[in-house]
């Protein structure tokens, strides 16, 4: 059976800086390398946390290859879940993004890729 991940959180901020400053504070969380906007948990496990100027709030679940994510897409949509069809995504998308029952947006990362 293949299993899902929280692998980040996505917050929309104002203000990368302040935010990373906040919740690293908040959640013992440092800069993941190369990429200040990228939160990792300093000691142990636990999701990323990505602070993000654009995007909207949402969850980021993991697959760890594209067989995987291609099972969980097709099986989050025979649960309910729909794809939004009017992403603009780039070329090279590694994700797939969803909405929830209620409408909440969330992607589908192959992360092994």
């Amino acid at each position: 059976m293949t299993m899902l991940r929280i692998g980040s959180v996505v917050l929309n901020v104002t203000n990368t800086r302040r935010a990373a400053e906040f919740w690293g504070k908040a959640l013992g969380y440092v800069p993941a390398p190369g990429n200040p906007a990228f939160l990792v948990a300093e000691h142990g496990e636990g999701p990323r946390l990505h602070l993000d100027e654009d995007d909207k709030m949402h969850l980021d679940l993991w697959a760890t290859n594209e067989e995987e994510q291609r099972a969980e897409v097709e099986r989050l949509v025979s649960i309910g879940a729909r794809l939004v069809e009017d992403w603009p995504y780039p070329d090279d998308a590694d994700f797939v993004v969803l909405a929830d029952t209620e409408g909440n947006v969330f992607c589908v990362i192959n992360s092994g890729g």
